[in-house]
């Protein structure tokens, strides 16, 4: 970033909602998984005359100038997780749906048709188009890919919905199959930042599924492998 170029941090975002509707009908109670990839660094930064997704290696000086901590600004995350779970065949099979919260509390539904920019310069134009027009819409016609909808999640869940943190610290589940109900929908909360725990309120469960600490983008990879194996999506 050019020295003589100024930025500042955009907190136009912060809090903000979609002004339609309330809880959308989809709350069925088919069977499907559903991710919410918690606290993802998704917000803007204004260089020069355009805005940019804040992330660690473009504005690591502005950050550190604002006393922010650039390691916990990774959006690419949130990227490399979407590319996992948007791509998995459990998804192509029409059993996933993906959710997004914020730092700065702002709810995103992610349809699951949505293509994912495979590069991250690309996925951080999209974000940025996302958190400012609030909606993204498809090339071809007028359906929404990406929106921000009214918080709190809960409104979006089907009546009765299972709800799981993932943790380290959490209660061990060496196998994952476990976890998997027969025919009813499920919910696992998934932090998309690089140090801490999830923190929400609305979980009955808190589990860990490795002896290990693993990356958001490989806790998705092993919760799709498991639910394709006992749904016997191939």
């Amino acid at each position: 970033m050019a020295a003589s170029r100024k930025s500042t941090l955009d907190k136009s975002t912060e809090g903000f909602e979609e002004q339609t509707g309330g809880p959308k009908a989809k709350r069925r109670r088919e069977k499907r998984l559903i991710v919410l990839l918690e606290g993802a660094c998704l917000e803007t930064v204004r260089v020069g005359k355009t805005y940019e997704l804040l992330n660690c290696d473009q504005h690591k000086s502005l950050l550190i100038k604002n006393g922010r901590d650039p390691g916990q600004v990774r959006p690419d995350i949130t990227h490399q997780s979407l590319l996992m779970l948007l791509d998995s065949p459990l998804n192509r099979a029409g059993l996933l749906q993906v959710y997004i919260h914020t730092h700065r509390n702002v709810l995103i539904e992610v349809n699951p048709q949505t293509r994912i920019p495979r590069t991250f310069p690309r996925f951080c134009g999209l974000m940025v188009q996302l958190l400012h027009k609030l909606s993204v819409r498809a090339a071809d016609g007028p359906q929404k890919l990406l929106k921000v909808i009214k918080n709190p999640l809960t409104d979006h869940l089907p009546v009765g919905c299972v709800k799981m943190a993932m943790s380290f610290s959490g209660e061990s589940v060496p196998c994952v199959r476990d976890l998997v109900p027969s025919n009813e929908p499920v919910l696992f909360v998934v932090g998309a930042f690089a140090h801490g725990s999830v923190n929400v309120d609305f979980t009955e469960r808190c589990v860990s599924i490795s002896q290990y600490p693993l990356s958001a983008a490989l806790t998705c990879a092993k919760l799709c492998t498991a639910f394709e194996e006992v749904w016997g999506v191939q």
